[in-house]
């Protein structure tokens, strides 16, 4: 075997997209630390401890406030995505929101708190901080956008493949606001496809060039997008390619990485028994620690729908009258039926001749009280007492009503396979996509479902359960 012609220069600023959420993570929590020592500083100044010794750090200071650089973190859990975390206005809202979110916990404590002094409630440190804190990560996350986000910065790609494979990735590039990486071109081996260019990228040449075009570009990386047979000459291009450092990743894994998703029109016919369902596999402690998180959240739940159950109820009567409750069949885990519970939002016409309807947005079918009650997800509070019974989780795909699933099996591949899973309360695809008023808008939610079911873990859950609150403040319930 010959020597490689070409050997990838050593970049390490061309960070992959974990690496970058690395780097978010690792530049909040400095820029927090940063903010807690100036509050500290500002604090205790204010107080006449200018010289600080022990004494004013561990009785003066209570202990949790020395958390909340990680509270911090963890309230710009949204802002860990590489795609909302390269565009401006959605992390200036997040930070926003972020710190409304913290004032807001804060204020909570404050006037709930028994100790009528409030010593171990900072005013000053906490304002102080949170000040500070959303300033410096606005800067941060500025110089962040302008640096990581540039051609320098960006990792050089060649898709290898022009069929239908490699036209789905390329439009899905082309609808995402920052790209990822810098697409170079497609390498192809079909004569019919050279010197064109297809969804706006050239095809650079074949597999004779492959590596050619790895040395002249600089190639960090390599996505293969072929679904039929692969020719030798390009499968041994390939090897030689990895062999010389380039990575290599075949695209229903960059289409993963990319979107969070599951690219379910390329999918083969067995691809649920050869290798969805193994993937998706978890342990018996996942299932029994889940389990034990849906019944502390489903109590918690289902008590502030106790506290709010008296406004609520008020409002639903005097807006449409009875009944408050709402009882729906739907499909559950293996699409076991069951009745979900919640707060009546629409007409009692709503489905005067029996059939299912999709909600749309501003549906006019809602009743004033309905709408703020959908748009605040306030509506899904009685659900947690479909979690505590065991007919949901609190994380899941959204749950649907059988004549739809039903529907939806003879449009959309692979729909019976969120079915292996409870419904959720909330979800990725919630989170991530919303409602569905259309089978294209059902096979986009099914890729979300899928994708979580694949790769579920308490991790996982406890992002979207730390995400659901922005999506609710950002009112995008219909």
């Amino acid at each position: 075997m010959s020597e490689p012609r070409y050997t990838p220069k050593f970049t390490p600023w061309r960070l992959r997209m974990r690496e970058r959420q690395g780097v978010l993570i690792a530049g909040d929590f400095l820029v927090s630390l940063i903010s807690l020592a100036v509050a500290i500083v500002i604090w205790g100044s204010t107080l006449r401890f200018i010289e600080f010794n022990f004494e004013f750090l561990q009785t003066r200071i209570p202990i949790w406030f020395y958390l909340l650089p990680l509270i911090w973190v963890l309230l710009l859990i949204e802002m860990y995505d590489v795609h909302n975390a390269a565009d401006w206005g959605k992390t200036v809202r997040s930070v926003l929101v972020a710190g409304g979110i913290g004032l807001g916990l804060y204020l909570v404590l404050f006037f709930v708190y028994s100790d009528p002094t409030r010593t171990s409630l900072p005013r000053l440190g906490i304002a102080t901080y949170l000040v500070v804190v959303i300033l410096l990560t606005l800067v941060w996350r500025w110089i962040f956008i302008r640096t990581f986000t540039g051609p320098r910065f960006l990792r050089r790609v060649l898709l290898v493949g022009g069929g239908e494979s490699g036209k789905i990735l390329l439009r899905v590039l082309s609808q995402v606001k920052t790209r990822p990486f810098n697409l170079i071109g497609i390498v192809d081996d079909d004569p019919d496809k050279q010197g064109l260019t297809i969804e706006d990228s050239p095809v650079l040449g074949d597999s004779e060039k492959l590596l050619e075009l790895v040395a002249s570009n600089e190639i960090s990386d390599l996505i293969v997008a072929i679904t039929g047979k692969m020719k030798g000459n390009m499968f041994q291009a390939l090897l030689d390619a990895n062999d010389i450092g380039v990575d290599i990743t075949r695209m229903p894994v960059a289409y993963e990485d990319l979107l969070g998703r599951v690219p379910i029109r390329i999918l083969e016919s067995d691809w649920i028994l050869r290798s969805f369902v193994d993937e998706a596999r978890v342990s018996n402690f996942y299932e029994l620690a889940k389990r034990l998180i849906d019944i502390l959240g489903g109590l918690i739940g289902t008590l502030v729908m106790l506290v709010l159950l008296p406004f609520i109820f008020l409002a639903v009567v005097i807006d449409d009258g009875l009944p408050v409750f709402y009882y729906q069949v739907r499909s559950g885990k293996r699409g076991e039926p069951y009745n979900i519970i919640k707060f009546r939002t629409m007409r009692r016409d709503a489905e005067a001749n029996g059939l299912p309807q999709w909600a749309s947005e501003g549906d006019q079918r809602a009743t004033r009280v309905g709408r703020i009650l959908r748009r605040t997800h306030l509506d899904e509070l009685p659900q947690f007492l479909n979690v505590l019974r065991g007919d949901m989780s609190l994380v899941g795909p959204r749950a649907e009503r059988p004549e739809l699933v039903h529907m939806f099996e003879g449009h959309v591949p692979f729909y019976r396979a969120r079915l292996l899973v409870k419904p959720g309360i909330s979800g990725w695809a919630q989170i991530n996509f919303g409602y569905a008023s259309s089978i294209e808008d059902t096979m986009v939610k099914l890729e979300y479902d899928l994708y979580y079911i694949k790769h579920r873990n308490l991790w996982t859950d406890l992002v979207i359960l730390l995400r659901t609150p922005a999506m609710m403040l950002g009112f995008r319930g219909r």
